[in-house]
């Protein structure tokens, strides 16, 4: 069986995507229902060798999971060459959506706390693309597609607060950067801001009275779904979107217009 992706036989690779609620599952899901090979990356090994077991039995696409520490070097380039050296095909797009959230007023934020927020969401992204982007240069294809938060672009006023902020928007910039770096070997480098959005990245610091107010405050009147960033995240990596690179990619329900 040839699985064609309009580019021809590709891996998308996939950080944070164990979590069955969460967007970066949905996200690995719309790459394999799309004939993607998939790499699914999560610091926990045993979800992300399950979600990889229910996406190949369901889409019959060739799929692996592996256990990876974004945070690590050593690590997330461990991940890299487990990658290169199977039986997936060349590696064409890189969704980096492994975060956390941290809803901790500023002046009760601890060191510790910071450099988890900011290692997760900004330094795991920076060190997936430096792991990835090699094989994606050789093999002349790449989409890379980052995962910031309205939060970087309004100051928060969703449920985080400022180091997951100060993080997010450091992966604007990344992009930003990374894409004119990238664009001279036809390399794509986009980001997603999303509003609100129905996953578990709020687990246990939330209730179903925020929830219905969080959903309230957005112009269409519903809270984003995995599903609708997993759409976004796949049409920026495929070739269709090969003339968009650098932008961050708005997508909130009206809840934030720039």
């Amino acid at each position: 069986m040839s699985y064609q992706t309009g580019v021809g036989q590709r891996t998308a690779v996939v950080t944070g995507a164990a979590s069955r609620r969460g967007i970066g599952f949905a996200t690995a899901r719309r790459f394999a229902a799309e004939g993607w090979a998939v790499a699914l990356l999560d610091i926990d090994e045993a979800g992300a060798k399950s979600a990889a077991d229910e996406l190949a039995a369901a889409h019959g696409v060739p799929v692996v999971g592996l256990g990876v520490d974004v945070t690590d070097a050593e690590s997330v380039r461990t991940a890299a060459a487990t990658v290169a050296a199977s039986d997936l095909p060349p590696v064409g797009a890189l969704a980096n959506i492994a975060g956390v959230a941290s809803p901790v007023p500023f002046l009760e934020v601890e060191m510790k706390e910071w450099r988890r927020v900011l290692d997760i969401n900004l330094t795991g992204t920076f060190l997936a693309c430096q792991a990835f982007l090699p094989a994606m240069i050789e093999n002349g294809y790449g989409r890379i597609v980052n995962m910031s938060s309205v939060s970087a672009q309004q100051g928060g006023g969703v449920f985080s607060k400022t180091p997951y902020s100060a993080a997010k928007a450091g992966v604007l910039g990344l992009t930003r950067s990374l894409a004119r770096e990238m664009a001279p070997h036809g390399i794509t480098v986009n980001a997603i801001s999303p509003g609100v959005v129905d996953t578990d990245i709020r687990a246990g610091a939330t209730d179903a009275e925020n929830e219905a107010r969080l959903a309230a405050s957005v112009p269409m009147g519903r809270q984003g779904t995995p599903e609708d960033i997993a759409a976004l995240t796949v049409f920026l990596s495929s070739e269709d979107s090969s003339y968009i690179t650098g932008t961050t990619q708005n997508i909130n329900g009206g809840s934030y217009i720039a």
